[in-house]
């Protein structure tokens, strides 16, 4: 079995598996969420007017409980995001194994001639960038999993609606401004809106944990490092210093989204204005 992992995992291999899980992560979320009970959508404009339609429906329904157009939707979203969460993790995955792979080949750069070294360093680089793209969005997509509902929002205020989607907007608007005795659904519009500020807040929380540990490694590994091993010394400090500021910019979204999660209608209410 760990022969096998090395060979999907080899220097060869890990640049086609980048390719490959780009691909899926675009390709194959749409295909398999389509699996589904609820089926598929003709694409973006397709699952739009869809959500919009049984938005209005639910609206309109005055209960808490979704319809069941508004229930296949959200469940379509959940297995979308899941999808895209899942191959956004296994290339976060790859690009790290090789990104370890050619920042280790750099540390070893001085016994190699100047274009190698180039060569390696702007890959590292290269490979560095999309890692932290990869997380970026498995942190989004996580988000999106939890809460399918609020992330589907912000397909109902694109664009201009007009007719009954416009109608039940305005309605939506004035009743987060406090105008008259508010929906059941209105309440079930803010708390999942709560709950997905709530959720990106706990995902960013652990993020900045996770990075703030592995700065602290990468700073004993630099201080255990000799000194005539100079670069695997640059390597190892390059990447403390960036382990080291990436946990205020993970803190700096956990702490906006708790803020909104604390007062989600001012939010909430902007959004739909089209100021959020």
């Amino acid at each position: 079995m760990w022969s096998r992992v090395r060979v999907r995992l080899s220097p060869v291999w890990s640049p086609v598996l980048v390719v490959v899980l780009a691909a899926a992560f675009v390709v194959a979320p749409p295909l398999i969420a389509g699996i589904g009970p609820s089926g598929g959508f003709a694409g973006e404009a397709g699952l739009r007017d869809a959500f919009g339609a049984a938005f209005g429906g639910y609206w309109r329904s005055g209960g808490p409980a979704f319809t069941p157009d508004l229930d296949g939707v959200v469940d379509y979203w959940l297995r979308y995001h899941l999808v895209k969460a899942v191959t956004a993790g296994a290339l976060l995955l790859v690009l790290t194994v090789l990104g370890v792979r050619l920042w280790r080949a750099f540390a070893r750069a001085g016994r190699l001639g100047v274009p190698r070294q180039a060569a390696l360093a702007s890959a590292g680089v290269l490979v560095t960038l999309l890692a932290l793209f990869s997380l970026a969005l498995v942190m989004a997509n996580v988000q999106g999993m939890v809460t399918p509902f609020a992330s589907l929002l912000p397909m109902l205020v694109d664009g201009s609606p007009g007719g009954p989607a416009a109608v039940t907007l305005e309605q939506v608007r004035q009743g987060l401004a406090g105008d008259g005795p508010a929906p059941a659904a209105l309440t079930v519009l803010v708390d999942d809106f709560t709950r997905y500020h709530i959720a990106m807040a706990v995902i960013a929380t652990v993020v900045a944990a996770g990075l703030a540990v592995a700065g602290v490694l990468l700073w004993r590994r630099f201080a255990a490092t000799p000194r005539p091993d100079r670069w695997a010394r640059r390597v190892l400090a390059s990447y403390g210093v960036l382990a080291s500021l990436l946990p205020l910019l993970a803190g700096v979204i956990a702490v906006a989204n708790t803020t909104t999660a604390l007062d989600p209608v001012p939010a909430l209410a902007a959004f739909f204005e089209g100021g959020w």
